[in-house]
């Protein structure tokens, strides 16, 4: 009966690893990939390139944060990826990780289908115009980082404030009910299109999915409630990493076995993180990555000064 309930709770995840499975060994069998740098894919990479979106899948889970903001710092400063090459691995590895997580929230129905057709739509055309900008940084793999840690402040901060806050409620004497939230998102379409074009464009250059604008940005701009925010970002998201990680595989900035490998384990990670979720302290856990991913910003930064720290 319990395996029986598995299986069908977790089909179609099943049945997604294990198309990305069969990609990863195809990919991985036929010639060598002539994309340079990236380092030499052996049994230890595979190995650490799981666990690395696994941790990525599971803070998304917890917090709803996307796995990018966990995937790319860590491709480009400890495993050796180049930064062009660690942006378009990363934001390919997202169109599974959306799809596995937005295929969830659409059979709840958590999601906005308005919005997420405004947005995303909007959301294409930027991340088309990001593309190309893209490609004019590619040469200036310094400027690259420094664009990227600019990126990695707004979510850091937003975590960090959210984090110490939320810590400060639960230690209060008293609990304050929030009101009761509507079950639709509120904003006119051209205010929708403009910050999907916004979220899209960034996404095009940095190569992050978007959940680290889109997730607040809905709920404080446009007065989303939290269930319906998470499937919403998770929809918006799907176009604009196809249409960004497609580009950038053709483009020759995908390690695509390394992609497959991070999107299989950011699949397994968010799935154990929802199933998680309620033995954690959200706001110890955001408290904890914002300060992680202030730590990136800084390193980030400070490279394109030629200030190397740990």
């Amino acid at each position: 009966m319990n395996k029986e309930s598995f299986l069908n709770k977790y089909k179609f995840t099943i049945i997604l690893l294990i198309i990305m499975v069969v990609c990863a060994v195809i990919a991985a069998s036929s010639v060598e990939s002539a994309i340079d740098g990236v380092p030499q894919l052996n049994y230890s990479m595979i190995i650490v390139l799981a666990i690395v979106g696994l941790c990525a899948g599971l803070l998304g889970g917890w917090i709803g944060t996307g796995g990018c903001s966990v995937m790319l710092p860590v491709l480009h400063f400890w495993l050796g990826f180049s930064a062009p090459v660690a942006v378009g691995t990363t934001l390919f590895a997202v169109i599974f990780t959306a799809l596995s997580g937005g295929y969830g929230h659409f059979k709840q129905k958590n999601l906005d289908k308005r919005v997420a057709l405004w947005m995303g739509g909007a959301g294409i055309t930027g991340v088309m115009v990001g593309s190309w900008l893209f490609t004019f940084l590619t040469a200036k793999s310094a400027l690259l980082g420094f664009i990227i840690g600019i990126v990695f402040l707004w979510p850091s901060f937003r975590m960090i404030r959210e984090g110490i806050r939320g810590l400060k409620k639960s230690n209060g004497s008293a609990n304050v009910s929030s009101p009761a939230q509507n079950q639709q998102i509120k904003g006119h379409p051209a205010n929708l299109s403009i910050f999907g074009a916004i979220v899209g464009t960034l996404t095009g250059i940095v190569g992050l999915g978007g959940g680290y604008a889109l997730v607040p940005g809905l709920i404080y701009l446009f007065g989303a409630p939290v269930y319906v925010t998470m499937g919403t970002s998770l929809a918006i998201m799907l176009p604009m990493a196809l249409v960004g990680g497609t580009i950038k595989l053709v483009q020759g900035f995908v390690f695509l076995e390394a992609a497959l490998v991070l999107a299989s384990g950011t699949i397994v990670g968010a799935q154990t993180g929802a199933a998680t979720i309620k033995k954690f302290k959200p706001n110890t856990l955001k408290l904890i990555f914002g300060i992680y991913f202030l730590y990136v910003a800084v390193k980030f930064i400070t490279n394109y000064f030629g200030i190397h720290i740990w």
